[in-house]
């Protein structure tokens, strides 16, 4: 990637790209992210690299998206994923349209294939907060669009792109380092382990039992010999580099509110729990946050810390995902 810097103004300068043709070929093109492992190793660096250069402002004022559309897809509640798609795509130059589950009624107003169908004609992209994994999986395969996995009950990658780029800028590349994700065995659990797959950083859940993470998700990390612990031995947080969590009670989950607070007490991240990290080591949530569960206001506020910059990769990291599965797309019209 070829860049300038400006030296007219030295006090205002800016690196920017010398001109949309000089910019990365499209990694990912056309293709689906319903999964941290619908990417290579060499694409996800690819990927990281460009969220980096974004967010260096190295993209300012350059609009490979121009003309084309991203359909969001809501059956959850949002504020992180909504707001950085949305304005991810009108940086990049492109329009996203948000749509609750009210007005498709997925799976119930009409069928998932059909939603599929007329989506395709009409826009250049999906992404999807949904329920079920399986829900994705129906609309990937009716869609003749890409297809990106804004969180569903088995994964979360988008979120482990942005959690990524937050680990590199604190503590350099992730291969080797340790990252210990505490409580519920959820989708980002899941998603941590293919991440851990990808880069070859240490991935340990600690968990109750009855809350591990998917046993296939598990089985197959072990299998291609990545570097992944399951416990509930809450030392293993000792000397950390990163220490995760996320909440314990999903939206969704609202009945087994009492049951999993119990079978979680003593998980509850705490600033004396972030002063066992490495001195290095740094805190990761993916917000929201219920406080007074998995952690308290005092250990998202503290100096090992790094939640609201990993909020703001999810900008970052997401239009590079935009980038590099809907670039070189041509407009509709």
């Amino acid at each position: 990637m070829t860049a300038q810097t400006s030296t007219s103004d030295p006090a205002a300068q800016q690196v920017t790209l010398h001109t949309q043709g000089t910019l990365p070929a499209p990694c990912m093109a056309g293709r689906d992210f319903l999964s941290n492992l619908d990417m290579s190793s060499a694409e996800l660096r690819t990927v990281l690299d460009t969220a980096a250069s974004m967010k260096r402002g190295e993209w300012r004022n350059v609009k490979p998206l121009l003309g084309l559309s991203l359909a969001m897809v809501f059956e959850k509640a949002s504020l992180r994923t909504r707001t950085t798609f949305d304005v991810g795509m009108y940086q990049l130059g492109g329009h996203a349209i948000t749509l609750s589950n009210q007005e498709i009624g997925l799976g119930t107003r009409e069928r998932v294939s059909d939603v599929a169908r007329n989506l395709e004609r009409w826009v250049d992209g999906v992404m999807g907060r949904v329920y079920l994994q399986q829900t994705l999986t129906e609309l990937a395969e009716h869609a003749g669009i890409p297809v990106i996995n804004g969180l569903s009950d088995m994964l979360h990658p988008v979120q482990l792109l942005a959690d990524y780029q937050t680990i590199e800028e604190e503590l350099g590349a992730a291969a080797g380092k340790r990252v210990v994700y505490i409580g519920d065995g959820n989708n980002l659990a899941n998603s941590h382990i293919h991440m851990g797959m990808l880069t070859g950083s240490s991935v340990t859940v600690v968990t109750p039992l009855g809350f591990e993470p998917n046993g296939a998700v598990l089985q197959e990390a072990l299998r291609q010999g990545a570097d992944v612990t399951l416990t509930n031995d809450l030392s293993a947080i000792d000397g950390a580099d990163v220490l995760y969590t996320d909440v314990w009670i999903s939206m969704g989950q609202e009945a087994e509110a009492d049951r999993r607070r119990k079978a979680f007490q003593g998980y509850q991240v705490t600033p004396t729990m972030l002063d066992r990290l490495a001195p290095h080591g740094i805190f990761l949530h993916c917000l929201p946050a219920h406080y007074g569960e998995e952690t308290v206001p005092e250990a998202t506020e503290h100096p090992k810390s790094r939640v609201f910059d990993q909020a703001e990769n999810r900008l970052h990291a997401q239009k590079a995902l935009l980038y590099h599965v809907m670039g070189g797309m041509k407009p509709r019209w």
